[in-house]
């Protein structure tokens, strides 16, 4: 019996380490990025949002709502189900030609989710590209909307600068990212997120990395400054070992801000009071949920974050790509439509991939999700 019961142990061990060290594995793929070295960790240390070895917000943010574990948000989606998570249909999708579009032309297309191709003053921009199939380390989670997976790098001319608002797949893709590598001139980032970069090969002179209301200034006066933003990073086990944040970009002729991830928070007014308002404005409006109301902004907070920044034109994004949150996927459209209504700023919210000339006023917007079963 003895000897029953130390071969049934051993055979546990034997499992455990198996996955431990398969666990180890896989957490070592390349797709999981990489982490700031020592050296790099103390050069953070010199900045106001980074203590005890971590990246803080400006505003106490826990990720989950006090008394939320993490194993009850997993056991609550699984013994709770919504409907309309997910469209049934095709999203409707507008196939720019990226390379057919006059550079000299200001433009911004939407690619989904927070995904976006801009053109500023003869600046080829990209910003959080998603391009693959999924927003996870593995391809099987967090599909993609049919028919939203239409763009590929190769559909891109090359590119000057390449924005990342934070380390999240959703934000940052593996595939793209490596895709990109080749085509890509500057990496604009948050502080930390370089090293993913670093491993996946690009060039110390492409990386550029950023602490808050840090900026740089590209040809033909145009600025992007990095900016606070209410959220959390990491892409494996260890969290917040990167920083995160949204960006605003200015010329002498417009003024835009794209917000990343986001819950609602003061630095909104703050970003008003140090820039001025805004000609076109992107925030978080979707993937919200009970469970975690600091990182993330209902319609009703987007509405509102929208306001204080002194948005002339709103874009609601996070939205229409992939569903990370427990809300029918169309929620965050017809809310934000409603909400708008007599607002201080045009509601925008245009098909994937179709262009918006910067200056001119933005057609109505019209309810194509109202079409998609």
């Amino acid at each position: 019996m003895r000897g029953k019961m130390s071969g049934v142990l051993a055979g546990i061990m034997v499992v455990g380490a198996t996955l431990l060290l398969g666990g180890c594995v896989v957490m070592n793929l390349p797709r999981f990025g990489g982490e700031p070295d020592d050296d790099k960790k103390q050069t953070y240390a010199r900045s106001d949002n980074y203590t005890d070895n971590a990246f803080h917000n400006q505003t106490a943010t826990p990720v989950l709502k006090e008394g939320v574990s993490t194993w009850s948000v997993i056991w609550g989606n699984i013994t709770t189900s919504v409907k309309d998570l997910a469209p049934n249909s095709a999203i409707p999708v507008n196939k720019v030609d990226f390379k057919a579009l006059d550079p000299k032309d200001n433009i911004l297309v939407w690619l989904g989710h927070s995904s976006f191709y801009l053109q500023l003053n003869g600046q080829r921009i990209l910003v959080d590209p998603v391009f693959s199939d999924y927003a996870s380390p593995f391809s099987f989670m967090v599909k993609a909307f049919k028919g939203t997976s239409v763009f590929k790098v190769s559909d891109l001319p090359d590119i000057d600068v390449l924005l990342i608002s934070h380390d999240h797949y959703d934000h940052l893709d593996y595939n793209t990212a490596v895709a990109l590598k080749d085509k890509v001139k500057k990496v604009f980032v948050p502080l930390g997120v370089g090293s993913h970069f670093a491993r996946w090969d690009y060039t110390d002179t492409q990386i550029e990395e950023a602490n808050w209301f840090d900026s740089i200034e590209l040809e033909s006066n145009l600025r992007i400054h990095l900016v606070p933003a209410r959220h959390y990073s990491g892409r494996g086990l260890n969290k917040n070992q990167t920083l995160w944040g949204g960006y605003v970009l200015t010329t002498p002729d417009y003024q835009l801000y794209l917000g990343g991830d986001s819950g609602y928070g003061p630095h909104f007014k703050a970003i008003r009071d140090r820039f001025g308002d805004f000609d076109l404005v992107a925030l978080d409006t979707g993937q919200y949920d009970p469970r975690w109301p600091y990182i993330h902004m209902t319609p009703e907070e987007s509405k509102q974050a929208a306001t204080d920044v002194g948005a002339k034109v709103f874009l609601p994004i996070h939205i229409g790509r992939f569903a990370l949150a427990r809300h029918p996927w169309k929620e965050p459209f017809e809310d934000i439509e409603v909400l708008s209504d007599n607002a201080p700023y045009q509601l925008y919210t245009p098909l994937i991939g179709q262009p918006l000339r910067l200056g001119e006023t933005p057609a109505p917007s019209t309810e194509w999700w109202e079409a998609v079963e």
